[in-house]
């Protein structure tokens, strides 16, 4: 039997949290749909193909996600990212611009973006 260390115990699943937020998402998209409705025609509107192309713009959020602490924003952003073509070096160098504009915070972020994408895209 496989026995885990405490760390690897407590990391997150990324792949259930990303489904977990989708379907609490969907929950409040239902309770509270003005402005929910708002957000999500924004979200997609800002990452819509345009002079930069939709995967240029996830992974961009993704950088921020790191740079800002938000670990459900990475969850999102790497999986966005994957599905929009995003390739592990490109994810990679993404995850370097997070870490340097989150200074040492941001490295712990950029630790939880890498174990996000190895759970997503373990093929990489």
């Amino acid at each position: 039997m496989l026995e885990y260390t405490n760390a690897e115990k407590d990391m997150n699943n990324y792949i259930e949290l990303h489904q977990h937020l989708e379907d609490r998402l969907t929950q409040l998209g239902s309770e509270i749909p003005g402005p929910m409705t708002g957000f999500t025609r924004l979200h997609k509107k800002a990452v819509a193909d345009g002079a930069l192309s939709r995967k240029v713009k996830e992974m961009m959020a993704l950088a921020i996600s790191i740079a800002v602490g938000c670990e459900d924003c990475i969850a999102y952003h790497v999986h966005d990212s994957i599905e929009a073509g995003a390739t592990r070096p490109e994810l990679l160098e993404t995850i370097s611009v997070g870490l340097m504009m989150g200074g040492g915070p941001g490295s712990i972020y950029a630790a939880h973006a890498l174990e996000a994408m190895d759970q997503f895209a373990p093929e990489f």
